[in-house]
């Protein structure tokens, strides 16, 4: 992989000068242009954690169902799959959208085993309209169901018969063959500081999924998660993007789709709610909480993932770009402060980035907040190397 050098500046700000991650790989194009930079613990062929970019693959294979005409998105969770009692009343559409705030009778994360864990989902109920935060887990979760039962083939199964095949991806999986799972990049340890209270996360395996709930539930089987689950690599990566801007998923109707703002809306104190799409993050009128770059458009749509990955795809103007990276590894990954107290208490700077001196005399580096500081750091540089111009919100 070719580095350019001003991306590997761009990349080494998060790599080596705030030690925000342990290692970050970089892919975008647009114009027929690639450019490329990797630096820190990763290599050409590591495999990634796409954690929440697993929701796009989510998302794609339910408008390929509905192109199809398996999938009657105006109909109950529970048409498609009478485990789902409490969900009678809420359709699929619903989920697609995260318009509906779904919960469980517990938390799925603090289950023990494969079987209360699911036990746990089919219990989910639908308590209205999300009245604050709409983007969560448990609607992906839940539309995945509906999914195979749809389509009449496990889930996975679906995947690689709806993207994988269709964009020529190999190294994409929900379980990575034991010969891979050298390449896996490594999340362990993991700190965290909730409430005052520093918690420690080890025992973190390569090739097992960060995030808890589709540990539990997929439990080294191929039975993939709508939310999170899948491990890839950049070559797969970037041929995911490029079968979607050449409509060899779905079609140029359904990314339209996908992309069209099903949650966003000014309140009356001025604030906006999240603008999300169909299992996705559409672009924002406040630039700080959009996930979609300055230089896409209104039809661009892409998510993130808590391991450190984003992806944005731009149908309407042909570019796209991702980030595959750690930023868990060894590093401070969350802070919920304690009652009138902000992140500079804890000794960090007020971006989130910083250090911190855990109980053990280490000093651990933090990715708190990240997510901020891509657009100053990563997104102006590869406007300005691929020549994209800014493209107002509103035009």
């Amino acid at each position: 992989m070719r580095n350019n050098p001003e991306l590997l500046k761009a990349v080494q700000y998060f790599t080596r000068e705030k030690a925000i991650m342990s290692g970050l790989l970089l892919v975008c194009e647009a114009g027929g242009r690639t450019e490329t930079a990797m630096d820190g613990e990763v290599k050409e062929n590591t495999v990634f954690d796409l954690a929440s970019l697993t929701k796009l693959f989510t998302g794609l294979c339910a408008l390929r169902l509905k192109e199809d005409g398996l999938l009657d998105i105006s109909r109950p969770v529970f048409y498609y799959d009478p485990r789902f009692t409490g969900l009678k009343d809420t359709t699929v559409e619903e989920l697609m959208g995260f318009t509906a705030e779904l919960k469980t009778p517990g938390r799925i994360d603090a289950c023990t085993t494969r079987e209360e864990a699911l036990g746990c989902l089919f219990g989910t109920v639908s308590i209205g309209t999300p009245q604050g935060r709409h983007y969560s887990d448990i609607p992906s979760m839940v539309l995945k169901y509906a999914l195979e039962a749809a389509a009449g083939m496990p889930f996975m199964d679906l995947v690689r018969k709806t993207v994988l095949e269709k964009a020529g991806m190999t190294e994409t999986w929900a379980k990575v063959p034991e010969e891979r799972i050298a390449d896996c990049q490594q999340y362990d340890p993991e700190y965290r500081i909730m409430g005052g209270q520093r918690i420690l996360r080890t025992g973190l395996k390569p090739g097992v999924p960060h995030d808890p709930k589709a540990a539990v539930i997929q439990a080294g089987t191929e039975d993939l998660c709508g939310h999170a689950g899948l491990f890839s690599t950049a070559a797969d990566m970037a041929l995911f993007c490029r079968a979607v801007l050449d409509e060899k998923i779905v079609s140029a109707g359904s990314l339209r789709e996908m992309a069209q703002n099903r949650t966003g809306r000014r309140r009356a104190d001025g604030s906006y709610s999240q603008y999300l799409g169909y299992q996705c993050y559409v672009r924002h009128p406040q630039q700080y909480y959009s996930e979609i770059p300055r230089y896409m458009g209104r039809r661009a749509f892409g998510n993130a993932g808590f391991t450190g990955n984003h992806l944005s795809v731009d149908p309407e103007h042909g570019s796209f770009v991702f980030f595959l990276g750690n930023r868990v590894k060894g590093r401070l990954t969350m802070v919920l402060p304690e009652a009138g107290k902000g992140l500079t208490d804890y000794g960090l700077e007020a971006d989130g980035s910083g250090t911190v001196v855990w109980d053990d005399g280490k000093v651990i580096p933090s990715s708190v907040k990240y997510v901020h500081q891509k657009d100053e750091h990563l997104h102006k540089v590869i406007a300005e190397v691929l020549d994209l111009p800014e493209i107002e919100f509103n035009s």
